[in-house]
């Protein structure tokens, strides 16, 4: 904008301010009838969502309930049987790989080298990325999601608290517009996963990134999220704010909505 703003006169400049303003960029995610079957079982079930960009939306279900084949689909990582997916603009199944460099993942699912230590596994996704200044960006998120006192040792001899932060670090290296948080904290005790969401907050706010988080912490979802997606058996079944779900269930905390969904229950019932 400040270079298409250069040498122009007041009137040119307010004009141009007034087209950007009216044109709001597109959805950090749009998806539209998403459907995956493996091999006659539906996973996925006509899904139809956008996310606003900046935002932190939470992918809610039991186990089973789509929530990982979701961002799998989202990441590329695996072709819908129908339907569309766009992110960051770009059309994932025509054009992922000007979107997969805005984006990453943290997942307890995505294997480390077990003979390598965090530092050097951090090093490899770096190198995936095509990044520079690779030892300065690890000694930054070392500090931040706690990683110094163990970054050289294997990580195979690793607690399993301490193995945790390391897909967290391996997930911002890239600075991503677009982050994907499959459980993050799993494993870390109470303090640490706060102070984990209290960054993930931080970096949200600092970035403008987008974030979506399949969680069965629903305090975690309480306190991140400005959006909640509720899937059952692949199908998405309500949407809301976290408030707005509490005030549409009857119910105190989104543990409470949890349940009574899971157990078959409806808004209507639960009046």
């Amino acid at each position: 904008m400040r270079g298409a703003l250069a040498g122009r006169g007041p009137g040119d400049r307010t004009a141009l301010l007034l087209s950007a303003m009216a044109s709001p960029s597109p959805p950090a995610i749009e998806v539209q009838h998403l459907t995956k079957t493996f091999e006659g079982v539906l996973a996925v079930d006509d899904v139809s969502f956008a996310l606003a960009r900046g935002s932190t939306t939470a992918l809610l279900g039991a186990n089973g309930a789509g929530k990982t084949t979701t961002i799998a689909l989202l990441l590329g990582l695996l072709l819908p049987s129908r339907g569309s997916i766009h992110v960051l603009g770009e059309d994932m199944l025509r054009h992922r790989y000007r979107a997969l460099p805005r984006m990453n993942l943290s997942s307890p699912y995505v294997d480390l080298l077990r003979r390598l230590s965090a530092y050097e596994n951090l090093r490899v996704y770096a190198g995936l990325y095509g990044l520079s200044d690779v030892s300065a960006r690890i000694a930054r998120l070392a500090e931040r999601v706690e990683l110094g006192e163990f970054l050289h040792r294997p990580v195979g001899n690793l607690s399993a608290g301490q193995h945790s932060r390391i897909p967290l670090a391996k997930a911002l290296i890239n600075d991503p517009e677009l982050l994907l948080l499959d459980e993050p904290p799993a494993s870390m005790d109470p303090d640490t996963a706060d102070r984990m969401r209290g960054w993930l907050e931080r970096y949200r706010t600092e970035t403008g990134a987008t974030i979506v988080l399949a969680s069965h912490n629903m305090s975690e979802v309480e306190r991140l999220c400005d959006d909640v997606l509720m899937l059952k058996s692949g199908t998405l079944i309500d949407r809301g704010a976290p408030a707005v779900l509490l005030a549409r269930y009857g119910r105190q905390n989104m543990e409470e909505v949890f349940l009574h969904i899971a157990r078959g229950g409806t808004a209507a019932a639960a009046q």
